[in-house]
């Protein structure tokens, strides 16, 4: 998973290729994966509905990737097709906990009788915590706007619409015991887990770690992700022990994979071809996919396709 903030403009023609190639289940898994992240820097109806489409796959983790796709674009033209995958007990719970967390991250005021009908109902402990996230994160930004009606929250370093705002509190220690309180809400220790992203250094990074033994599976897997976006070799062993356990939730495993992938020292790149063959597809294609990301970089190359143009500086500010 990663930022949408830089917009690119494409041809009817090439946004026609990227659509069929993600909606093509002959593709490999890592073609289409490059197919989604290219179109998660488009804004319109065609990719908007090929989103929306792939949140139905086959595969889970590419339904759950597109539902986060559409969070982190805020088109506010998929809430009805999110709040009816949230709602579809048929799908797997890493799926409806994104297409949850993406009514979150669209912040709109009408998706709080939407989620609440799921805090409750959800037979899945980590879509329920998800729906609890995503009421807190509208409530707080409700909230904390700008009289001219714009967020007063900082915006993410990481240029990720994240679940939580972070935390005000400044003190690694002090957010430490924040995020490893097990009486805390969710969304206090999501907040101070992104706080403790943002703060860095060796005690932060200490923290986040510790936390990867929290009970939750949701705020498991955000830790591992986090710890993907930090980048940070001192956390390869901990999330190679995630990775290895087939005890652990899926969708932590996942991201303990795609975490392993940013940070990619040779053990953990060792890990991902070993689990490239593991029985559970969300995390052997997880492995996949960051292998082939990984040799894109090493090639020198971008993971996305690179037909498509970023707009001109003078028609942008025109």
């Amino acid at each position: 998973m990663g930022s949408c903030k830089n917009l690119f403009t494409a041809s009817p023609e090439k946004e026609k290729f990227l659509c069929d190639r993600l909606l093509d289940q002959n593709q490999p898994i890592s073609e289409r994966f490059r197919a989604l992240f290219s179109l998660r820097n488009l804004r319109g109806p065609r990719p908007r509905n090929a989103l929306i489409a792939a949140t139905r796959d086959s595969s889970n983790l590419l339904a759950h990737e597109a539902a986060f796709a559409l969070g982190q674009m805020q088109d506010s033209d998929a809430i009805p097709a999110l709040e009816a995958v949230r709602n579809d007990l048929s799908l797997h719970p890493i799926v409806r906990h994104e297409a949850a967390e993406a009514l979150g991250a669209i912040g709109l005021e009408t998706n709080i009788p939407l989620l609440n009908n799921s805090l409750v109902s959800d037979p899945a402990q980590e879509v329920r915590e998800t729906c609890e996230l995503a009421l807190s994160r509208i409530h707080e930004f409700k909230n904390v706007k700008h009289c001219d009606g714009s967020a007063m929250i900082e915006s993410s370093p990481f240029l990720s619409v994240d679940p939580a705002a972070p935390a005000s509190c400044s003190s690694a220690e002090q957010l430490r015991e924040v995020l490893l309180d097990e009486e805390n809400s969710m969304y206090e220790r999501y907040g101070a887990l992104f706080a403790l992203r943002n703060h860095g250094g060796d005690k932060a990074i200490t923290a986040i770690i510790e936390s990867l033994g929290a009970k939750s599976a949701l705020l498991r897997h955000e830790v591992a992700y986090v710890l993907g976006q930090l980048q940070n070799k001192t956390a390869s062993d901990a999330l190679s022990r995630i990775l290895t356990d087939i005890n652990e939730h899926p969708m932590v495993r996942h991201a303990a994979a795609e975490a392993l992938g940013s940070i990619a020292d040779d053990k953990s790149v060792a890990l991902l071809e070993e689990f490239a063959k593991d029985p559970e597809p969300i995390v052997s294609q997880s492995c996949e996919v960051a292998l082939c990301m990984l040799e894109f970089e090493r090639l020198g190359k971008s993971f996305e396709y690179l037909f498509m143009q970023a707009p001109q500086v003078d028609e942008v500010s025109s």
